[in-house]
């Protein structure tokens, strides 16, 4: 079926909890596979410079739910009992109120765990997190399979860098459950109305747990090292020592373990995008269907001695986004790459645009069929691990604002942020114009960190001893129940 101006549009939005945007073989990696969706930025327009405007799982899904940037919606730092406010449209409500089937299948991050937070319903996954009070649909799964309570007996921590092969048979996998739950949701749509199906996987975000038949493919493979550079070494800013000293350091060859591992998640996820699909294809709506590739934000997977996410380099801020049009559709072009900085803000007023549904005034973000941004301001976290940044798209500005240190990369010359500019006369200019608009940016307790228009900081804060009893938020035995708990409490954090 080709597509027609005016025709309803089926939207699936896919997105991955932890993938860095560069561990992909058409962003130049040379280790990873992932054909799947090699194919799917040749067919569409992929964005190199989308970023999470806060890389942490639960501001950053807000961000893409409502379009909004963490200072409208509320969350710049992970409030695990924050609800979403009930006066601000969503993007599955919007599409809802448009007369959409509305879908979601995985990691919603919501709270209430069961909040559809606008779609019509929800199947979730929501990484062993029982003790909030939710009926988790990945675990009714594992029951119907006979493995009652055992989805963490893999003994594999959420927050940490052990690994090993899956313990169950594949069908238990999430990774692959999730996938079998879209592809059944998808064919039972209603065939008299359009559908936007948000497909949300939890990997390949920790624990690190692959299909052995995935794990395989990397085994005798030589992985890449672990990035150094001059500006890491010696003392560094709270936010980055912290990171430093909360995870344990791995040797080279444990360190490539681990990302065969992780690799192993990519490659499995990517594979199973396949079924979906090839599921919509066999249903007679892939041609008439948008797809959009992207994810909560990346990991340092090691680099620079750093671990996780909540930083802005690269590995931990920059995200996939892929555009992937109906068949026909001119507004967005085959094999393009788009230099723009764009947002996860900016997701649901493309999905809008697209569609042809009035955009919230709601929204921060932008179509990004539309007029450029000239530049993006992203951040995380408050205190001493306050981090913040403003990227042009070529330059990226990051001040830590406890020990007040400023960095700056050219991301055209030095894509793997090796060498700190921030002190070279040659970019004086850039540093200052970044500069201005950073502190344009600035609210809250960063304003105190301000001077006279000049970045001043605040401390520097002694970086204290870690003590992990809780071994990055283990999870156990989940049969019986662990008992609910407060839900503010934030588990397995750095």
């Amino acid at each position: 079926m080709q597509y027609s101006e005016g025709d309803p549009t089926n939207i699936l939005i896919i997105t991955f909890d932890q993938w860095p945007a560069p561990l992909m073989q058409h962003q130049g990696h040379e280790t990873i596979e992932t054909p799947t969706l090699d194919t799917l930025a040749a067919a569409g327009t992929r964005f190199d410079r989308a970023y999470s405007e806060c890389p942490i799982c639960i501001p950053a899904r807000r961000t893409l739910m409502t379009g909004q940037t963490p200072r409208t919606h509320g969350d710049r730092t992970f409030q695990p009992a924050l609800t979403m406010p009930k006066d601000v449209p969503t993007l599955a409500g919007t599409f809802s109120d448009a007369g959409y089937q509305t879908f979601a299948v995985g990691k919603l991050h919501a709270y209430p765990p069961r909040d559809r937070i606008g779609f019509d319903d929800a199947l979730i996954a929501e990484e062993g997190r029982p003790q909030l009070g939710a009926v988790d649909d990945y675990d009714i799964h594992l029951a119907d399979r006979g493995h009652v309570g055992q989805g963490y007996a893999h003994a594999m921590s959420n927050n940490d860098y052990g690994w090993r092969t899956f313990h169950l048979p594949e069908d238990c996998h999430v990774t692959n459950w999730t996938t079998a739950a879209m592809c059944r949701t998808i064919k039972r749509r209603d065939p008299t109305r359009p559908a936007l199906w948000y497909l949300s996987y939890t990997h390949p975000h920790p624990p690190i747990v692959p299909l052995a038949a995935y794990f395989e493919r990397y085994a005798r493979r030589t992985m890449p090292k672990a990035l150094r550079a001059d500006w890491a070494d010696g003392p560094q800013p709270y936010a980055l020592e912290a990171v430093r000293t909360f995870w344990h350091q791995l040797g080279p060859e444990a360190l490539a373990d681990m990302r065969r591992a992780f690799y192993a998640q990519c490659t499995q996820i990517d594979a199973q995008l396949r079924l979906v699909i090839g599921t919509l294809r066999e249903e007679g709506v892939l041609d008439n269907t948008v797809i959009l590739v992207t994810g909560d934000h990346g990991d340092m997977l090691g680099d620079f001695g750093l671990y996780a996410k909540r930083l802005m380099y690269e590995g931990s801020a920059r995200v996939p986004m892929i555009l992937t049009g109906p068949k026909g559709f001119s507004r967005i072009a085959a094999g393009e790459v788009d230099h723009r900085p764009v947002g996860l803000a900016d997701v649901m007023p493309t999905m809008l645009d697209i569609a042809g549904i009035p955009i919230p005034e709601s929204c921060d973000g932008r179509s990004m069929l539309g007029d450029p941004r000239e530049t993006l301001y992203c951040e995380a976290l408050e205190g001493p691990k306050a981090t913040r940044m403003v990227t042009d798209g070529r330059y990226k500005l990051i001040w830590y604002p406890d020990g007040n240190v400023v960095q700056l990369f050219d991301l055209a010359g030095d894509p793997h942020e090796c060498r700190d500019l921030s002190a070279d006369a040659a970019v004086t200019d850039t540093r200052a114009r970044l500069t201005a608009v950073l502190i344009e940016n600035l609210y809250g307790e960063d304003l105190d960190a301000v001077e006279g228009g000049r970045l001043v900081g605040r401390g520097p804060t002694p970086v204290p001893a870690v003590v992990n009893r809780g071994l990055s938020g283990q999870r156990g035995i989940h049969y019986p129940q662990p008992p609910l708990t407060d839900p503010a409490i934030i588990v397995g954090a750095g």
